[in-house]
């Protein structure tokens, strides 16, 4: 069974950075993309950014463009999700996810497997 463990997340003042982890454990071998996604108090579940495991196209929301980066080491399986200039509308918890089927990256319902989640709270 696939298994993704997420790393990094903490406290940051407005304009800060913080750096995600998100480690892949299990049959991994057949993995179209994973992508993070996050989730504010009050609020529904919005994608942030994603990339394909095979060719590396990546995909980013509008509100998180030229601050956030995700990138990938295929060595250990793993993706981050590197944020900068953080604003306190960043404040979620940001859940890591991973899919086995092609298609948007942007819809949360086809993604498989979801990690723990990992808070990120930005202070004004």
């Amino acid at each position: 069974q696939v298994q993704l463990v997420e790393s990094g997340g903490g406290l940051a003042q407005t304009g800060g950075s913080l750096r995600l982890s998100c480690a892949a454990s299990g049959p991994t071998f057949n993995t179209y993309a994973m992508g993070w996604f996050r989730q504010a108090p009050g609020k529904e579940r919005e994608f942030v950014a994603a990339l394909t495991w095979s060719g590396g196209f990546t995909s980013y929301a509008d509100s998180v463009k030229d601050r956030f980066t995700i990138s990938r080491d295929n060595a250990k399986n793993t993706v981050y999700l590197q944020m900068n200039s953080l604003k306190p509308e960043d404040t979620a918890v940001y859940y890591c996810a991973a899919r086995f089927t092609p298609g948007v990256l942007t819809t949360s319902q086809r993604y498989d497997y979801w990690g723990q989640g990992a808070q990120v709270t930005v202070s004004s």
